[in-house]
This record gives C-alpha cells, structure tokens and sequence, in this order.
C-alpha cells in the first residue's frame, strides 16, 4: 500500500475548525482498490462470517468489481473486467476496521478470529453493527501499536486540504478543494492541474490516481469526488462515523471541504 507522510507538525486549524494535527502521520496516497481488497476477501472470506462482500460488488452496474464464486465455507473472489483499479466501494465502517485489522496483523491468511479481522487496529469482536468502537492503542498480537488504521477527521483534512505554503513560502492555510485550489476542478483525465471527478461528468467511479496533476501537497489523490472516503471523527468509540470528499455524481459544494457527514458505521 502505497503511503504518504504528512508532516508540518502543530498547524493550526482552518476556520471550518478541523485540520489541526500536533504530530507526523501516515496516510494512503490512493483509496484501497478492488484489487486490494479481492486479496483481503481471498485471505480471510472463504465462509465471510461477517459479511464483508457485499453482493453489489459483483452485481451493481455502476459499481461492480468482485465477484464471488463457490459456497460457503469455500468462497473464492476474483477481480472483474479489469476493475481492480478503481477505489473499493460498498464497506460499512466495520468492513474498513475488518481491513485495517488484517493489515496490522501482516495480511493473515484463515477463518475470521481474533488474529486476523477481529482484533487488531480495533476490538471488534463479531460487531457488523452498534457502535464503532476506539482503536486500540496496543495491537494485542503484536505488542504494538497498530500499523494501520482508519484515519481521524483532523488527519484526513490536513493531508487534502493543507499546504505550508498556501499563502506564500512558509505561510500555511487550506484550499477548498484536495486538488491544491480553492477554484472548482476541471474533469479532466490527465495531468492537468485541479482536476477531479465529481457532477457526473464522467459518470462512474475512475481508477486511482488517474488525475496525476491533481494531488494534495502531500501527494494524496481523489480525497475530492470519485468516492465518498470515511473517517474515524475524533477516534471516541460511537454512533456515527464521518465522511469526507464526495463522489464522482456530487456538486462542486459537496466535494470541498465545507462538506461533512456523520454516518451510521454499518453503512455500505
């Protein structure tokens, strides 16, 4: 997985109120593909005791990429058409801590327990619904803290939104869009600067990356349009979890950052 490292420690928040982060941080430059999570399925999904396929990855005409073959007890998962590329959709929160936990555990191959999807990042312990709960501060199969996990609402819009630099060298602030703006993206494929896709411009979801003139100053890509993205809030264990950047069918509005929802974590 490919990552990034946001840094610009102790910045001060934006007027929206977020954005603030006091310490260094890692965040995915891409939204996790359907090629990576086929790998999870294919490593922990043989009976999906909790459910993490959600038929509409293999079924839904705007967003099918995974189908399932088999029963249960001997599931297989396979990429379609040469999908992998576009950003996984279809998870609810308890899908995403499921991933977060099988990736802070070394990818584990096996039935869904403890040491593979149930604990790790975060003690979810055969939830698919209630609560999201806290991540843990201690992987209890590592003895450490865990490698991955979902990101907080500060994090997740610091790493689209901010640059030191914003104002001039040195002089830090927020665009309103993760392409380094605050002008409403163009929609098109390519290199070009401030690109995204979002008003069903395009029509579906678009491969990761695929507007490579288009990052955040840290490297990030689509944290505007192509997919909703979920965020962990403040991290409190609670009823709802957060989603940020909008989808590829959204309004410039909802793909800025004045835009944010509170969700129900079993949500797909």
């Amino acid at each position: 997985m490919s990552m990034v490292t946001v840094g610009d420690v102790g910045n001060a928040a934006d007027t929206t109120s977020y954005g603030a982060v006091s310490y260094y941080y890692q965040i995915g430059t891409y939204d996790v593909t359907g090629s990576q999570y086929t790998a999870f399925l294919n490593a922990v999904g043989s009976t999906d005791t909790y459910g993490l396929y959600n038929t509409s990855m293999g079924t839904d005409p705007n967003v099918a990429q995974i189908s399932r073959s088999g029963s249960s007890g001997s599931y297989t998962y396979a990429v379609m058409n040469s999908t992998g590329q576009l950003p996984i959709t279809g998870v609810s929160w308890f899908d995403c801590a499921r991933f977060a936990n099988w990736m802070s555990n070394g990818q584990p191959r096996g039935a869904q327990t403890s040491t593979t999807t149930e604990n790790g990042a975060y003690n979810v312990n055969g939830a698919t619904s209630g609560n999201a709960v806290a991540a843990n501060a201690t992987n209890p199969n590592t003895g450490s803290a865990p490698t991955f996990r979902m990101p907080l609402e500060n994090e997740w819009y610091k790493a689209a939104y901010y640059s030191p630099n914003y104002g001039g060298t040195g002089v830090g602030g927020y665009y309103a869009y993760a392409t380094q703006s605050d002008s409403a993206p163009g929609t098109t494929i390519g290199s070009s600067p401030n690109q995204a896709n979002y008003n069903s411009a395009i029509g579906t979801a678009t491969d990761v990356g695929s507007f490579t003139g288009s990052g955040s100053f840290y490297g990030t890509f689509d944290q505007t349009g192509n997919v909703w993205q979920r965020n962990d809030l403040d991290g409190s264990a609670g009823l709802y979890r957060g989603l940020r950047g909008g989808s590829s069918s959204n309004f410039s509005t909802y793909v800025s950052s004045s835009t944010r929802f509170d969700y129900d974590p079993s949500y797909e």
